[in-house]
């Protein structure tokens, strides 16, 4: 229940596509929102990526989706493509360098670039300290949970889709109503 995974078709299809290790996209769905595809934040990013209304907007115009409106975010199909090619874009501006692309998921590339260029935060390139905690915490626990996701499903996501993983995802979105009901009660 502290690593589920979802949408395995769908992320395997885009991470492949854009060139983005599952594991991470997995590490990242699960930090980002713990597999709510309704989830909002208090910024309004929505759904299972945490997607916000500018990343959006700019993903379905450079991806051409046609007929967009920010509730298609909630959409899983929708929301994974956008949250995977944004990861892609944040690799062709930072490289493979990890910590830089989380940072810049969470805080915004334009923070991230700041920050690289204060020798407070940075030395010869690389984040030494990210003045924001909650960037600093989210790049820790992505981290953590990558090497977590990788260990434990690494046969499980290169396996084709099977009634297991039918299942889990089954599960993973009951979970999700019994949180809403049980919300509903507070």
């Amino acid at each position: 229940m502290f690593y589920p995974v979802g949408y395995k078709n769908i992320v395997n299809k885009y991470s492949k596509e854009y060139g983005v290790d599952p594991y991470l996209v997995l590490s990242m769905i699960n930090v980002e929102s713990k597999y709510n595809k309704d989830a909002v934040s208090n910024k309004n990013a929505r759904g299972l990526m945490q997607i916000g209304p500018q990343t959006g907007l700019w993903a379905a115009e450079s991806l051409k989706i046609d007929n967009y409106s920010e509730s298609l975010l909630f959409e899983p199909e929708i929301n994974i493509l956008i949250g995977v090619w944004y990861i892609d874009q944040l690799k062709k501006e930072f490289g493979d360098r990890s910590d830089l692309v989380l940072a810049a998921y969470n805080a915004g590339s334009g923070n991230v670039n700041k920050w690289l260029s204060d020798d407070n935060y940075s030395k010869d390139g690389d984040l030494t300290n990210i003045p924001f905690n909650e960037t600093d915490e989210y790049v820790t626990k992505v981290k953590k949970n990558h090497r977590v996701y990788k260990l434990l499903y690494k046969s499980y996501m290169a396996k084709p889709d099977t009634f297991s993983s039918i299942y889990i995802d089954g599960i993973i979105n009951l979970r999700n109503i019994l949180i809403k009901v049980l919300k509903s009660f507070r």
